[in-house]
């Protein structure tokens, strides 16, 4: 008898509802089971995935989180993107880190967690090492998403004051993911997110000084999802009732910070509403612009205002006196660096991201280049001028709408005495506020295109499309473990640079 086969331990364990009524629809589900409309959105999700994915493992985090990974041990099972291959645990690492670094992965509104980032290279390193089919890895994705979803909305906001749920509630996604495709049983699967939860850590004092966690969490989400998954397969157990035990993760992560409701800070049966027949990779968001999502509704209000004006960079600085930002307390509380010295702290500051909408009208990549900022803070005299002159405070109206809406209102003061105001509920690429399919592509094929040419951005497309018809996920980006050099290599090498700044993807009004 294999140890598969053997017998459950005599010794009985509690299993509790909400975390064994999710194991098991996690661990049921099929790709046939999954509806047309889930599909498709987790099509959208990989694809916006896989462009941040491959953009950001050239960046210098990413680079050294490979230079890390390659030192986990000589297996090949998975691929790095840009580094060659590794076990599946470090390639999920390596392409966790990879993932998160541009800003420009998706957002799910209601949890608050950057899925794409931790899940797919999760479930993308099982796929490639199990050798499985395209099916079953895009039902593993939505089946993560699901997970990290529903675990995310029970605890935000209160979780958020002190935890990034990217590195936190995402650790179930990804184990999730893994666990599909390792088709772990409902009891297995209860003991990986049991496995999950005791490894989700995620802390938000990066922040303070713009360190590289923020990278690190999804990267550590991911291989901790293999990890766990992996040994629930093996037969280690783990705590069944991680969710809602008495030291289980939502009594244990969540906390009342400033501006949130009163009690209670946790709420289970988000978890399990509509469980196995509403699918919440649905409400999936993505981003249009490189920076923090809490600035992104505020941002679309500016682009608004300047183009209803008609405004150019000379009429900003000429006309607008001032401007007030109100945004949301848990939001303002990430984003409330009023003087930017370094692009990190750009991504940030929703002053900046405000004033440099208005000002170029438009908030791509080139808006958060190195050489725009430095000890004195922003750069560009205009954008610096116009940071200067913003205000930015939380309102309590706008914050009891958190998270159900991320919403910002701008007023702009000009020098003849008028004032020009907007607002906002949700971001663009929000459900409510969607971006299409063709629209993501388009960011997609600009973002890679701009960095590795587009005919790499053509073939990777093509590879995506084809994705479902794959018989063994293994082949399907066995090449991007080669990646083409970044720019400065190619500099460096004195040889025609073919990256440019992607302009295609941020909208422009």
């Amino acid at each position: 008898m294999s140890d598969r086969e053997a017998p459950a331990p005599s010794h009985p364990r509690a299993v509790a509802p909400v975390t064994r009524l999710l194991a098991e629809v996690l661990a049921s589900t099929r790709y046939e089971d999954l509806p047309a409309d889930a599909l498709e959105h987790t099509r959208r999700s990989i694809t916006d995935w896989l462009g941040s994915a491959l953009s950001g493992a050239i960046e210098k985090p990413a680079r050294l989180a490979q230079k890390v990974a390659a030192g986990f041990g000589g297996s090949s099972e998975a691929t790095m993107f840009g580094a060659g291959r590794a076990s599946a645990p470090a390639a999920a690492f390596a392409n966790g880190v990879a993932s998160h670094i541009l800003e420009l992965d998706d957002i799910h509104r209601g949890s608050t967690v950057h899925a794409a980032a931790p899940i797919i290279p999760a479930a993308l390193a099982v796929a490639e090492r199990e050798h499985v089919d395209g099916r079953a890895f895009v039902a593993a994705v939505a089946i993560g998403y699901e997970a990290a979803f529903r675990i995310g909305e029970a605890v935000n906001p209160g979780h958020y004051f002190f935890f990034h749920p990217t590195g936190t509630v995402a650790t179930f996604g990804a184990a999730a993911a893994a666990g599909s495709l390792l088709k772990l049983s409902a009891r297995e699967m209860v003991d990986a997110l049991g496995s999950a939860g005791t490894q989700a850590a995620a802390l938000w004092e990066f922040n303070a000084d713009g360190a590289m966690s923020k990278h690190l969490h999804p990267g550590k989400a991911a291989l901790n999802g293999v990890l766990a998954a992996d040994l629930a397969r093996a037969g280690f157990t783990g705590a069944a009732r991680i969710l809602e035990g008495e030291r289980g993760f939502f009594k244990a992560m969540t906390h009342r910070g400033p501006g949130l409701s009163a009690p209670p800070a946790y709420d289970e049966t988000r978890v399990t509403d509509g469980l196995g027949s509403r699918w919440k990779i649905g409400e999936n968001g993505y981003k249009l612009y490189s920076c923090c999502a809490h600035t992104h509704t505020a941002v679309d209000v500016a682009l608004e205002i300047r183009a209803r004006q008609r405004w150019s960079p000379q009429d900003v600085a000429a006309m607008v006196s001032g401007v007030d930002v109100e945004t949301y307390g848990p939001g303002f509380e990430i984003v409330k660096e009023m003087n930017p010295r370094t692009p990190y702290q750009a991504k940030f500051s929703l002053a900046y991201c405000v004033a440099a909408a208005l000002v170029e009208g438009r908030l791509g990549l080139d808006q958060f280049a190195a050489e725009r900022f430095g000890p004195e803070g922003v750069r560009d005299p205009a954008i610096a001028d116009l940071v200067r002159r913003t205000r930015v405070t939380a309102a309590d109206d706008l914050t009891k709408k958190y998270p159900a809406a991320w919403p910002a209102r701008l007023t702009l003061k000009l020098k003849n005495g008028a004032l020009e105001r907007g607002a906002g509920e949700y971001p663009k690429g929000n459900a409510e506020n969607p971006v299409s399919t063709e629209e993501l592509e388009q960011k997609f094929s600009a973002l890679v295109g701009s960095r590795f040419g587009d005919d790499m951005a053509r073939s990777e497309l093509a590879a995506l499309h084809s994705m479902e018809r794959c018989g063994d996920m293994a082949r399907l980006f066995a090449e991007m473990g080669r990646l083409p050099p970044s720019l400065s290599e190619l500099r460096r090498a004195g040889k025609p640079a073919a990256e440019r700044e992607p302009k295609g993807f941020a909208p422009h009004r």
